[in-house]
C-alpha cells in the first residue's frame, strides 16, 4: 500500500475502473425559492431595483409603496421581499510568510455563492483602443473588486472554448483569462472608435463625364458591405450571449452579465434608405426574453469612453469646407449613438443600466457591483396572461410611490407559461450530445461526476496530466444480462483545451461495465473511477474536460478542471499534484505497524472524490522535481504543510528535512505524510497546501507549492 499511493499518480495506464468504499455525496443545497425570479402560470415574480436620485439603493421600501401593472392592469402584490447584496464578512487575510507562498482559494459550494458575474468581452466589436481599456478595467476588477462568495467568468464572444472560459473563484484563472483579452483583427473594430478618413485614389477626379460621382457609388457600396458585416458579427455576439444566459439559468440566485462592447446597430437600412427592424433586433428581443426568464440582468459598458467626433490627425480630408466638416462630425455622432442604442436597450429591458461616454471603466464596474440589492415583487397572473389568442407579449410596469425614487425592472415576457430555463438543444446523435456537453462552459449534471486532474512527470513518459473521474453509478441505467449480471454501457469523450481555445489530446470510446450481483451493490453504493492520461507537449494553462453519456438511460454528465502545467525543463523547483487516501484509525495502525497485516485499499476513489471522515487519517503524497544537489549529490529539500478552512489556517506545520532513506531517484523525490482528522475539525471544505523549500537554489527559485481541496464529512 505504501508504494500504491505513488503508483496511482505515476502509472501510465490509459483507462481503468476501480471501486472503493466511499459514501454517496450528500445533496447540494438549493437556493431559497424566494430568491429566484419566476415566470409561471401560478406566480409572476419580478426583481425590482429602487434607487435615490444619486443612484444609491433604497433598502426600506414597504409593500404598499410598490405597484405592479401587467399590460396596463394593476395587479395585487402577493409576494414581497428585499434581497440585500450583503458581502461575506471579509476575514483578516492570512499573512504571507517570508517566502511569499500564496494562499490557495477553495472552490465555492452553491450555498456559498453570493454573486454570479459573467464579464463578457465582445471582442467581435472592440477596437484596438477599447480592448486595451477593457483589459485594464478587468485587471482592476480582479485586483480590487472580487469579493468572497463571487463566482466569476471572463468570456470572449469571439473565442473558442478554451481553458479560461469557466465560472470560478480562482483568481489565477481570471488573470490568465484577462491576458487573452486582445484586439481581434477579424472583428469589426478598427484601431480606434472611428475609421480614419482616407484620401481619394490618385488620379480620381470624382467625375466620369456621366454627371455622377463614381467614388460616391463605391463609398455607398462599401458602406452597405460594412453594415452587412456588422450585422453578421452583431448576431454572432447576441448568439454567444444567449448561450451564456441559457447556461447561467441553472446557477443559483440572481445573475449579472457585464458586457464590454463597442455596440451594435439595432436597425437596418433598406434599399430606399429607410430604417427598419432586422435580424439584429429580433435576436436582441429573444435574448431579452431568455435573460428575463433565467434571472439574468445585463449591464453594458462602452469602453470607447467619451469620444471626440470631429476631425483628428489620423484623418486625410480633401474637402475642408464647413459643410463637409460638419457632415463628418454628424456622421460619427450618429454612428456612436446608433451603436450605443443596442447596448442601452439590452440593459434597460433586463433591469440593468448602461455605462457610456465615461472614461472611468473601473468606476463603471464598481457602480454595477454596488447595484446587486433588489426587491422581489410577485403577483398571481390571471388566465389571460398566457392566452396566445389575446396577446403574444406581456408588458410589465412597476411604480414606486416614494417621492424622488427611481425604479428599474424587467420589461416583460412572452406568453409562454412555465418555459423551462433555457438549455442547450438536445443533439440528434449521441456523439453530438457528448460534444455539446464537452464544449459548454457550464457543467451538465445528468450524471454526477467528480474530476481531479493531476500533473506529474517521469523520465519515460515525460510531462503528463492524469485525470481521475468518479462516476455516481446510481445515475446510470443497469440492465440484467443472460448470466444474471448487471450491465451498463456508457460513451466517453475527453479532451484537453489550451488557453488559445484549441483542442489538444482526445479520447472517444465506449465502455461496457458488467458486474456480479455483489459487485453491483458496491458500485451502486460507492460509484467507480474512470481514469485517463494525456501527455503534455507544451507547458501552460489547460482545461481538461470530459463528458459521459449513458447509452441505455440517455443521461449526460460533464466535468472540467483547470490546471497549470509548469515548464519542467527550466530546472526550477516544482512539486507535482497531490494524491490522497482516507484511512480509518484501525487501518492507520496496521499501516504504521509492519508486523500487522497490510491494508488492501485503493486511493484512486479518494483522490477523485477528495473526501474524508471525521476521526479518520488523511494520507497524502507527491513528488518533487529539479531539487538542487550539493557536492555529495544529496538534496537539502525541506517540506511543510498548511491546512485552511474558510480562509483561516487551522494547521501550520513545521518545516522538516525530506527523508532521503527511501529515495531511489534524486531527480524525482517522493514524499508522503498524514493528517489526523480529529473531532474538532468541523465538517466542511478544507485545503491542504504543501510547501517545498530548496536552500541550494537561487533566492527567487527556492519555493514550490501545490494544494488540494478536500471535504470532511461526518
Amino acid at each position: 500500500m505504501k508504494k500504491y499511493l505513488f503508483a496511482l499518480m505515476f502509472c501510465t495506464a490509459a483507462a481503468a475502473a476501480g471501486f472503493a468504499q466511499v459514501p454517496k455525496q450528500s445533496p447540494q443545497p438549493t437556493p431559497p425559492t424566494d430568491e429566484v425570479v419566476r415566470i409561471s402560470t401560478n406566480l409572476i415574480q419580478v426583481d425590482v431595483t429602487v434607487t435615490d436620485p444619486k443612484g444609491k439603493i433604497i433598502g426600506d421600501i414597504k409593500p404598499d409603496e410598490i405597484e405592479i401593472y401587467e399590460n396596463g392592469q394593476k395587479q395585487k402584490v402577493t409576494n414581497f421581499s428585499f434581497i440585500a447584496a450583503a458581502r461575506a464578512v471579509v476575514e483578516k487575510p492570512v499573512a504571507a510568510d517570508k517566502s511569499g507562498v500564496p494562499v490557495p482559494v477553495a472552490a465555492l459550494r452553491p450555498d456559498q455563492i453570493r454573486r454570479t458575474l459573467a464579464l463578457v468581452v465582445d471582442d467581435l466589436s472592440l477596437s484596438f483602443e477599447s480592448a486595451y481599456q477593457t483589459r485594464r478595467a478587468l485587471k482592476k476588477f480582479v485586483d480590487e473588486q472580487v469579493q468572497p462568495g463571487d463566482l466569476v467568468a471572463i468570456i470572449r464572444t469571439g473565442a473558442g472554448i478554451g481553458a479560461l472560459q469557466q465560472f470560478t473563484a480562482d483568481k489565477r484563472i481570471l488573470y490568465a483569462a484577462i491576458e487573452k483579452v486582445k484586439w481581434n483583427p477579424l472583428g469589426t473594430g478598427g484601431v480606434s472608435a472611428f475609421a480614419p478618413i482616407e484620401p481619394p485614389p490618385l488620379g480620381s477626379s470624382g467625375d466620369d463625364g456621366s454627371g455622377s460621382d463614381p467614388n460616391a457609388a463605391i463609398t455607398e457600396a462599401n458602406k452597405a458591405l460594412d453594415e452587412f458585416r456588422s450585422s453578421v458579427f452583431a448576431t454572432g455576439t447576441l448568439g454567444a450571449l444567449r448561450y451564456i444566459v441559457n447556461g447561467m439559468g441553472d446557477l443559483p440566485g440572481r445573475k449579472s452579465v457585464i458586457l464590454f462592447s463597442d455596440g451594435f446597430k439595432l436597425l437596418e437600412t433598406d434599399e430606399n434608405g429607410f430604417q427598419e427592424n432586422g435580424r439584429v433586433f429580433d435576436f436582441l428581443k429573444q435574448l431579452v426574453d431568455d435573460a428575463n426568464r433565467s434571472s439574468v440582468v445585463f449591464y453594458t459598458i462602452d469602453p470607447r469612453g467619451l469620444q471626440f467626433t470631429g476631425i483628428t490627425a489620423a484623418d486625410s480630408v480633401a474637402d475642408t469646407s464647413p459643410d463637409a466638416l460638419n457632415k463628418i462630425s454628424s456622421d460619427r455622432r450618429d454612428q456612436l449613438l446608433d451603436t450605443q442604442a443596442g447596448l442601452s436597450l439590452l440593459a434597460a429591458e433586463t433591469g440593468g443600466f448602461d455605462i457610456k461616454n465615461n472614461n472611468d471603466l473601473a468606476g463603471g464596474v464598481r457602480q454595477i457591483l454596488d447595484d446587486q440589492s433588489y426587491y422581489l415583487v410577485g403577483y398571481e397572473p390571471d388566465s389571460d396572461t398566457f392566452d396566445p389568442a389575446k396577446r403574444k407579449y406581456n408588458k410589465l410596469e412597476v411604480r414606486v410611490k416614494r417621492p424622488g425614487a427611481k425604479v428599474r425592472y424587467r420589461s416583460g415576457f412572452f406568453n409562454v407559461a412555465d418555459k423551462p430555463v433555457a438549455k442547450a438543444p438536445v443533439a440528434a446523435t449521441p456523439m453530438a450530445q457528448l460534444e455539446a456537453a464537452l464544449v459548454s462552459p457550464f457543467a451538465v449534471n445528468g450524471i454526477d461526476l467528480h474530476l481531479n486532474a493531476l500533473f506529474g512527470t517521469d523520465a519515460k513518459a515525460g510531462t503528463f496530466v492524469r485525470s481521475l473521474l468518479h462516476i455516481n453509478a446510481t445515475d446510470l441505467k443497469f440492465v440484467e444480462d443472460s448470466n444474471n449480471k448487471k450491465k451498463a454501457i456508457f460513451d466517453v469523450l475527453a479532451m484537453s483545451f489550451g488557453d488559445n481555445g484549441l483542442p489538444g489530446e482526445q479520447i472517444s470510446r465506449s465502455y461496457t461495465l458488467t458486474v456480479s450481483p455483489d459487485a453491483y451493490k458496491r458500485v451502486m453504493a460507492d460509484g467507480f473511477v474512470y481514469h485517463f492520461t494525456f501527455p503534455v507537449k507544451k507547458p501552460g494553462a489547460y482545461q481538461y474536460r470530459i463528458a459521459i453519456r449513458d447509452e441505455q438511460g440517455g443521461k449526460v454528465g460533464s466535468a472540467s478542471q483547470f490546471i497549470e502545467v509548469p515548464d519542467v525543463k527550466k530546472n526550477r523547483l516544482i512539486a507535482s499534484s497531490i494524491v490522497i487516501e482516507s484511512l480509518t484509525e484501525a487501518e492507520w495502525q496496521k499501516f504504521i505497524d509492519p508486523a500487522m497485516p497490510q491494508v488492501q485499499s485503493n486511493p484512486m476513489s479518494d483522490t477523485a472524490l477528495r473526501r474524508t471522515h471525521v476521526g479518520s487519517v488523511l494520507r497524502y503524497g507527491y513528488e518533487i522535481y529539479n531539487a538542487k544537489l550539493d557536492q555529495s549529490h544529496i538534496p537539502a529539500v525541506k517540506t511543510r504543510i498548511r491546512v485552511f478552512h474558510d480562509g483561516k489556517i487551522v494547521l501550520d506545520g513545521k518545516e522538516t528535512p525530506l527523508d532521503l532513506r527511501a529515495q531511489t531517484d534524486m531527480e524525482h523525490l517522493k514524499t508522503a505524510g498524514a493528517i489526523s482528522i480529529g473531532d474538532k475539525m468541523q465538517p466542511g471544505d478544507y485545503i491542504l497546501q504543501v510547501i517545498v523549500t530548496d536552500p541550494l537554489a537561487k533566492a527567487k527559485q527556492q519555493v514550490a507549492t501545490q494544494f488540494v481541496q478536500f471535504e470532511v464529512v461526518p
